[in-house]
């Protein structure tokens, strides 16, 4: 794991007080090695108690990561896709980042509410009118 404190914006950082490692054993291929070496990472990263994200970034990251996240605010990252212990522990980081990263992202432009144009309103009216009359047409028809 890095020493060093990783800047991903002005909002986020990631502390490595704040992340903690597990090693387990992996499924998937390895042959024999797969029984006896812990491969797979399991990073947890204390998202409810990093000094290093805004309240914004806190928020959004915890929506974000959905089933990842436990109910006290740890995110649980598991990364088995290699078969070599230091692969499975960056893949973790990277995806930990990308993940802040996405939350750290700024909210998009509200939406501008538009009118629709009286042309486009006349005309919806008209095809209404005309599905309504065949409707009518499709009735029962009355002897006079």
């Amino acid at each position: 794991m890095t020493d060093e404190i990783i800047h991903i914006s002005a909002e986020a950082e990631i502390n490595p007080g704040d992340l903690t490692e597990n090693f387990i054993r992996a499924s998937g291929p390895g042959g024999q090695n797969v029984n006896k070496v812990a491969t797979a990472v399991q990073l947890r990263f204390d998202a409810a108690n990093a000094p290093g994200l805004s309240e914004r970034v806190r928020t959004r990251v915890l929506k974000i990561a959905g089933q990842r996240a436990t109910r006290d605010g740890i995110i649980v990252i598991e990364a088995a896709r290699f078969r070599t212990q230091e692969r499975n522990r960056a893949d973790a980081l990277e995806r930990l980042v990308a993940l802040i990263a996405d939350a750290a992202k700024p909210p998009p432009p509200p939406r501008k509410k538009t009118k629709p144009t009286k042309g486009s309103v006349e005309r919806r009216l008209k095809a209404k009118a005309g599905r309504s009359n065949v409707k009518r047409m499709r009735g029962r028809v009355e002897r006079e």
